[in-house]
């Protein structure tokens, strides 16, 4: 019995050093996935701006970054990791600094004013639009707010939410979910680490047992018989 119990203990073992090794792999490759990431933002120039006491500004006004930072935490219910946002390192390289980014771009665009000119007198809908230059405020809206069909805010969302500025969002969405899935791949590194030690403790401890519960008997020999 206590020979079947060693084996069982030298078989958690082995079954724990390949729980270990996957750790040690899923932390390498995640590594590589991190120095990508932070390679190709370094390579775009994309950085975060702080001001000498470490805030957080946009356009050189820390207002304008507190409403940036309103809107994605707010309006988009994003849980920011204060942590991620280094002043010491601006270039976005971590899920927070990604949406922030985001954010960024997306409330520049919603608190825009597009310039709309119309060549002739327009109606729409029992209204006249005469023709001349036309200042439209975004007010706020997104693509799908707008009336497409309006002579003024027809053009005014084609403006605002340029191509430019939906490849820029998608591209900055991507960075925040690989950032994301890297910070997962970390946490699954340490997991399959964790619990390889276990199972190796776990097996070194019944072998460690069963040594210890074996003991020599003496061979038995009776006693001589009296004269």
């Amino acid at each position: 019995m206590n020979s079947r119990f060693k084996k069982l203990g030298l078989v958690l073992v082995a079954i724990g050093f390949v729980f270990v090794a996957g750790g040690a792999y899923t932390f390498i490759k995640t590594q590589e996935g991190a120095k990508s990431l932070q390679a190709f933002s370094a390579a775009q120039g994309v950085k975060l701006t702080y001001n000498d006491q470490g805030q957080l500004v946009d356009r050189g006004e820390t207002a304008e970054a507190d409403s940036i930072m309103s809107l994605l935490t707010n309006d988009w219910g994003y849980p920011v990791n204060r942590a991620e946002l280094d002043p010491n390192d601006p270039i976005v390289n971590t899920a927070s600094e990604y949406m922030y980014q985001m954010a960024t771009i997306a409330f520049h665009t919603l608190n825009g004013t597009q310039t709309v000119v119309l060549d002739k007198d327009v109606e729409y809908k029992g209204q006249t639009f005469a023709a001349g230059e036309y200042e439209v405020a975004v007010a706020g809206r997104y693509f799908s707010q707008f009336d497409r069909q309006h002579p003024l805010d027809g053009p005014a969302r084609e403006k605002a939410w340029s191509g430019t500025a939906h490849a820029l969002i998608a591209e900055l969405g991507v960075g925040s979910v690989t950032a994301s899935t890297l910070q997962m791949g970390l946490g699954l590194a340490a997991l399959f680490a964790a619990l390889g030690a276990t199972i190796i403790l776990t097996g070194l401890g019944i072998v460690w047992a069963v040594r210890a519960e074996t003991v020599k008997v003496p061979a038995f020999r009776p006693a001589p018989m009296p004269a």
